[in-house]
């Protein structure tokens, strides 16, 4: 019954957002079978000439995508991997057996730490140890005091679990140089990269050829189906095809995954800076809408006793919203707006975990949908959500004794 009830709230979700005619991000993964293989389809000819073989075991559109992410990088070679996951424990336990240590130090909110089921100990035989717990990633000083050995630093970048939040570029060039003198190697995971080049001011090439090795996604930022990119030096990645090959990764064709990679990096990656803008401007109207709701509409919502935009000036085009209401509560007020009103301003909304009790975060996106939104519009919005939250609260709460 809770499988059959949260399917079919995930219907409901799905269809009020791709009936919204105003949203701030729209995700091809949210789209019916059909209509995602007919794009691909009419699409994917722009990128690769549609008359060569199909790939078998690589080759084909899987080689021409290592090759064109590797130069992009600005590494000798890349292995294309079916997940991020596979890519980054592979590339780990590679410099694990290179520099004799299997610690990595990485900071506890990283993906490995959070969303792989403890695999990096479980299955790579990986041990890890974290420079800090502060919500950021580690700085130089904490990177020089750690009190043992390590022979990876990992570092996410942005740190999605901590409100998608990066260092800045001398914090970043200066916590790598910590590690070198520690005799450790560093790897990036940049499953994120693509967007970190407003944050930082440089290319993606200058970023990337910090690290020693990086591994980039395909389906988050650039909208790809599927896949990751594991860059680095040629010996390594050679070694880490082998490791590919005994962890279940030699997969027989990949082709569609390769090429909605291609068309990521044809049409999105050059809109990410647009889009990293413009989330400057949605975050600052959304705490200016929550601090004062109806300042200037008279209308009678009024403001939550608290909130929190994180970061305050987005890093990427992604960020956290945190409000003190029960995520339920949150998540009907949002998809309620959205088939009332037609506006997707939030999507789902999760309990804040660690922390107290009546406490939710949902995570904002600006894609080229949330382009057209003005301040003005974020404002609205707002004021339709909170209105709608004060409903559901009432309903959740049932009626007064």
């Amino acid at each position: 019954m809770g499988d059959t009830s949260e399917q079919d709230e995930r219907r409901r979700r799905l269809a009020a957002w791709q009936a919204s005619g105003r949203t701030l991000w729209r995700n091809s993964a949210d789209r019916p079978v059909g209509e995602r293989l007919a794009t691909l389809a009419d699409d994917a000819s722009t990128v690769y000439d549609l008359d060569e073989w199909t790939d078998v075991y690589g080759g084909g559109v899987v080689a021409d995508l290592e090759s064109k992410v590797a130069a992009l990088l600005g590494f000798p070679a890349a292995a294309f991997f079916p997940t991020g996951t596979m890519a980054q424990q592979v590339a780990l336990r590679c410099w694990a057996g290179r520099t004799g240590n299997a610690t990595v130090a990485l900071h506890p909110l990283a993906h490995p730490e959070v969303h792989e089921g403890g695999a990096l100990s479980v299955v790579s035989g990986l041990r890890t140890i974290h420079p800090t717990s502060e919500p950021r990633l580690p700085t130089a000083d904490e990177i020089h005091a750690t009190d043992e050995p390590f022979g990876t630093l990992m570092l996410e970048l942005p740190l999605r679990d901590a409100g998608y939040v990066l260092p800045t570029w001398d914090e970043l060039v200066a916590v790598v140089a910590a590690a070198r003198e520690r005799d450790a190697v560093v790897h990036f995971d940049g499953a994120r990269l693509w967007e970190c080049v407003t944050h930082f001011g440089r290319p993606l090439e200058e970023i990337a050829g910090l690290a020693d090795s990086v591994y980039v996604s395909f389906y988050k930022s650039l909208d790809g189906l599927s896949g990751a990119m594991l860059v680095g030096p040629s010996a390594m990645v050679e070694e880490a095809r082998v490791w590919r090959h005994r962890y279940g990764g030699q997969v027989f064709q990949q082709y569609p995954a390769a090429l909605s990679a291609l068309l990521g990096l044809e049409r999105e990656l050059p809109r990410l800076p647009s889009y990293v803008e413009h989330a400057r401007v949605v975050a600052a109207a959304l705490a200016d809408a929550f601090a004062e709701p109806a300042a200037d509409a008279g209308a009678d919502v009024a403001a939550p006793p608290w909130f929190r935009v994180h970061p305050r000036r987005p890093h990427t085009h992604q960020f956290q919203v945190w409000l003190p209401y029960d995520a339920r509560v949150l998540s009907e007020a949002a998809v309620r707006q959205a088939e009332e009103t037609g506006v997707t301003l939030f999507r789902r909304w999760f309990d804040s975990g660690a922390g107290p009790p009546g406490v939710a975060m949902t995570e904002v996106t600006v894609g080229s949908a949330g382009l057209e939104w003005t301040a003005d519009d974020v404002r609205q919005a707002v004021r339709e959500f909170l209105a709608r939250v004060e409903t559901e609260r009432t309903r959740a709460d049932g009626p007064a004794d």
